[in-house]
């Protein structure tokens, strides 16, 4: 069994900060979401990995996956020219997949999945396809599919108007070489893409066993800012426990889960977990947390920080009032201005540097 990961794509839902970085390598909880992706298929007994890269943000997702590599794993980058679909992606990748079975992964999806046991199922049940799902409040923003009483699925339908289900695809599907085949008979749909629930919907009219299997825990799309802002909150809140590895004096005040890497020093400070600092942070005079996670290289002084997420070498002084639901870039600058407000909400890219009003 291989994995084919996809990492490409332009992340225009989490622009400007997308600009800079690949979407799938933003953190959540100071770990790349891909990391998460990866960690997952290798816990699940996946070995070789094919990883879907664009051209913009190959050579960043290239770089990052060479800290996550392990000894035992084989990771092969596939170019994507341009983002022409998921089945698309599948397309180009035959050459890496040949006729192995394979379990695709979308990289910036978050879930906490039990994919060992997803792919042993497919693999000793034999199916042709198998798609994982999870009950949304909202089944008209995703492609939804509907189910006999055996869990086959019937029909898949691309942002139903009104649907007749309220299971939504998580961006988690196990294949064998027959989805080739269905994809070479498809058409690219209206937004000039091939599209993989298209793909899914041929297996079914060929009557293919595709099967299906509901995820109950939780499920998170990072692609906009609440949504990961969201996702930090859910990471942290279930993994993130009390480790000080930096030098925190004694006027500071930790509670809850708290997390304070190496080289990380903290002064006078009040931080209230869940709450990750990265390395080699420097922290005076500040409030931090709950559910907020501080990259590496970060200074902050005189400011309140809480549901935020900073990336590295971030730079907050004397900033009045409290800054909450922020994605901060690597580099920002955040500088005290002659008046203030009672709190901030920030999206900003790389390098970006304002005066608090």
């Amino acid at each position: 069994m291989k994995a084919l990961i996809l990492a490409g794509g332009k992340g225009t839902r989490l622009r400007p900060l997308t600009y800079a970085m690949a979407k799938q390598l933003v953190p959540v909880a100071n770990k790349p979401i891909l990391h998460y992706a990866m960690d997952g298929l290798y816990q699940g007994g996946i070995r070789d990995f094919g990883i879907i890269i664009s051209p913009e943000t190959g050579e960043a997702i290239k770089k990052s996956l060479q800290s996550w590599k392990k000894d035992d794993a084989e990771l092969t980058f596939i170019l994507q020219d341009e983002p022409a679909g998921l089945a698309h992606a599948v397309k180009i990748a035959k050459p890496y997949l040949q006729d192995d079975d394979f379990i695709m992964y979308l990289g910036d999806n978050l879930i906490n999945a039990d994919l060992g046991s997803h792919i042993a199922e497919f693999q000793q049940a034999k199916y042709e396809a198998s798609i994982l799902l999870r009950q949304v409040p909202n089944p008209s923003s995703f492609g939804v599919a509907e189910l006999d009483g055996s869990g086959q699925v019937i029909r898949l339908v691309e942002k139903p108007k009104e649907p007749k289900s309220d299971l939504a695809l998580v961006g988690v599907y196990l294949f064998t070489k027959q989805i080739f085949d269905a994809i070479d008979r498809i058409q690219p749909s209206w937004r000039g893409e091939l599209e993989i629930t298209d793909a899914i919907q041929r297996l079914i009219e060929d009557k293919a066993v595709v099967h299906s299997r509901v995820h109950t825990g939780w499920w998170l799309d990072t692609g906009k800012k609440d949504d990961l802002l969201a996702a930090n909150n859910v990471v942290l809140g279930e993994y993130m426990n009390y480790l000080i590895e930096g030098d925190v004096d004694n006027a500071s005040r930790l509670s809850g889960d708290v997390h304070v890497d190496e080289g990380a020093v903290i002064r006078n400070s009040t931080i209230q977990g869940p709450v990750m600092i990265g390395r080699n942070c420097r922290l005076e005079n500040v409030t931090i947390g709950p559910f907020t996670s501080v990259g590496d290289d970060c200074t902050l002084r005189d400011c309140h920080i809480e549901n935020s997420v900073l990336l590295e070498e971030c730079h907050i002084e004397s900033v009045p009032g409290r800054i909450e639901e922020s994605l901060l870039g690597k580099g920002c600058r955040i500088i005290k201005s002659p008046t203030s407000q009672e709190s901030h909400k920030f999206l900003l890219a790389d390098h970006s540097e304002i005066q608090v009003l």
